[in-house]
């Protein structure tokens, strides 16, 4: 459950930090890495993400993305 700041403007531009639990380093294996990626296009293409930037690192990752739809 998140704990910090919501999204309520969904045409802006947002940071995202998004961080594994304990900070544990899954993102080290390649296969964790491709699932990421996977998951990220297939929000682009059937939601309407849109992504600017993106980082993975180890044990989070960091997207600078908004939304195609106000909804």
């Amino acid at each position: 459950m998140s704990t910090g700041y919501q999204i309520k403007e969904q045409d802006k531009l947002y940071f995202l930090t998004l961080q594994v639990t304990e900070w544990v380093d899954i993102f080290s294996r390649q296969k964790y890495r491709d699932i990421i990626i996977e998951n990220l296009s297939y929000c682009q293409k059937n939601k309407g993400l849109e992504i600017y930037a993106w980082v993975i690192m180890s044990n989070h990752i960091h997207l600078l993305v908004k939304s195609e739809k106000e909804d």
